[in-house]
């Protein structure tokens, strides 16, 4: 009968609209993370979803896509600029030395990247014609990588549900905003060389090298609480930007990283964007 097929046909469009794919807002870091980045954003496109992906001009690797809408913002620096910075910290993580040495030249380094990034955000944020475009876009969740916390505050702004997806982040506010234990006689700092098990001397090293993290943080992060602050138009801590995040993707292996607690919307997804192939018999 003509109603049995209207009902079947209303049922149909229905299932149709529950398997459509979302809007996903991306807001990624140059570098290496993007790259990685991507590799899960082409499976997302690949099941549906539409991707805008929010970019300054001058980049390093983030690049316009067929898969992906791209938005990009004015900055006042020249891709000279963020070329220099960002291969100058990748030779300074991987240069060999002392545990201080490292330190020293890492945050030097630091000094210079985390005042580029704090003027890159505020160059978006303050872009209100892409404020505006985000905000009538009406995405579904927003796909940033945290360690530059400017995809947080556009989260808090558009009232989004967000997901992280990092390798590690600095001073353990990964541990502080899930509430996940994270006790100095278990768990490995950066750069100390150490393994989940350690005799007594090791965990007192442990802990003193975890000590200059907290200023590290301090240093880092404190001026995007301040901007945050501004942006939101009430007063904002960089750990309640943290403390939103829906689901964290962890770039973590144990197979290669030593273990470590988990909180259950912390996921391990490490091997994540390797290549898939068939080993010999």
């Amino acid at each position: 009968c003509w109603f049995c097929i209207m009902v079947m046909l209303v049922l149909l469009l229905s299932m149709l609209g529950l398997a459509a794919g979302g809007k996903l807002l991306v807001v990624p870091v140059d570098g290496s993370r993007w790259l990685s980045m991507r590799e899960v954003l082409d499976g997302l496109r690949q099941k549906g979803h539409e991707i805008v992906v929010v970019a300054p001009e001058v980049s390093l690797h983030i690049k316009p896509l067929e898969n992906f809408i791209m938005k990009t913002y004015p900055i006042p620096f020249t891709k000279e600029e963020v070329d220099g910075n960002i291969h100058s910290f990748s030779q300074d993580v991987f240069e060999e030395g002392s545990f201080l040495e490292r330190f020293i030249k890492i945050y030097q380094r630091l000094k210079i990247i985390s005042a580029n990034a704090l003027s890159t955000c505020t160059h978006l944020l303050y872009n209100k014609e892409l404020i505006r475009y985000l905000e009538e876009s009406k995405f579904d969740a927003i796909f940033t990588d945290p360690i530059l916390p400017c995809g947080l505050i556009l989260a808090e702004h558009l009232s989004l549900p967000s997901v992280f997806f990092l390798r590690a982040m600095p001073c353990g506010l990964d541990f502080e905003a899930t509430q996940c234990p994270n006790p100095p006689s278990y768990v490995p700092r950066m750069f100390t060389g150490l393994t989940d098990r350690m005799n007594f001397l090791q965990r007192i090293k442990n802990l003193i090298c975890d000590i200059p993290n907290y200023f590290l943080c301090i240093f880092f992060f404190q001026p995007y609480a301040k901007l945050a602050s501004e942006f939101l138009q009430r007063d904002v801590t960089v750990l309640d930007l943290f403390c939103q995040a829906s689901i964290w993707l962890i770039r973590l292996d144990f197979v290669l990283d030593y273990p470590r607690p988990l909180m259950p919307n912390m996921v391990v997804i490490g091997g994540v964007t390797c290549a898939h192939k068939k080993l010999p018999q």
